[in-house]
């Protein structure tokens, strides 16, 4: 890893009326690292990653990506970044071809020769190269997010934002797609920021994470995902690691 910081999360906050999502969230993800956050449902996991990509604005700190404040990110900042949405959100009346050419289309001046060209060539960088022509409603849910990944390739991207790429897959499918992320950082020098609460996924493609906790309203443990797995003694990660419900009563490290 290069040691460059891409993101700086600096005092974030969400709050939607009342009710406070989490608060006081601080890290930073390095250049060449597959950065994961993981949580249980409804502790923000989603949430921090739109703030992150200029979806949602933080009701308190800012979030830097890539040198810029995401609260006024503009066109060419968002060119930088690629996402694959949950479940790859492709335009079901479009080919794989056509869904990995939109930003192409929306961000270039180039011919739609050379938008297919490439195309074709993230297509099959993921393993789609003979899919191309087919639609989404003709592909698996795995080949929908590998689409997904392509399309968030088309521009070149330094950091990929992923959310929840293994869920709903069957456990085959899933280590195929966790060997691609491994992959991609591998041949092309991406670093990404993985939202998942799959915790074999977590485990194979994970650099470092933070855990985000619903009842703490923020960050509960950070670092490597096996060392937390292996080492942590704070009830709460003990569970998610373990697959168990922590004991009641258990005291909390906050």
């Amino acid at each position: 890893m290069s040691g460059e910081t891409l993101i700086e999360a600096d005092d974030v906050g969400q709050h939607f009326g009342d009710h406070v999502v989490f608060e006081h969230v601080r890290f930073s993800v390095q250049a060449g690292e597959i950065f994961v956050i993981l949580g249980g449902s409804g502790c923000g996991k989603s949430t921090l990653m739109r703030q992150m990509i200029g979806l949602l604005r933080p009701t308190a700190g800012r979030v830097l990506v890539l040198g810029h404040d995401m609260r006024e990110a503009d066109a060419g900042v968002l060119r930088r970044i690629g996402v694959m949405f949950q479940g790859g959100a492709l335009f079901g009346s479009k080919t794989l071809l056509e869904n990995v050419m939109l930003p192409l289309e929306m961000h270039t001046d180039l011919p739609r020769e050379a938008r297919e060209d490439i195309a074709a060539v993230k297509l099959g960088l993921v393993g789609l190269a003979d899919a191309a022509n087919l639609q989404p409603a003709e592909i698996s849910g795995g080949m929908a997010k590998r689409c997904g990944i392509a399309r968030a390739l088309a521009l070149d991207p330094p950091l990929l934002f992923l959310d929840e790429p293994a869920a709903g897959l069957d456990p085959v499918t899933s280590a195929g797609l966790d060997q691609l992320i491994l992959d991609l950082r591998a041949q092309l020098g991406i670093s990404f920021v993985v939202v998942s609460h799959e915790l074999t996924s977590i485990l194979t493609i994970g650099d470092r994470c933070i855990m985000l906790d619903r009842d703490a309203h923020g960050i509960i443990a950070t670092g490597n995902p096996r060392t937390l797995r292996d080492g942590s003694d704070d009830p709460r990660v003990v569970a998610f690691f373990r697959r168990s419900a922590p004991a009641h009563g258990a005291a909390r490290n906050e």
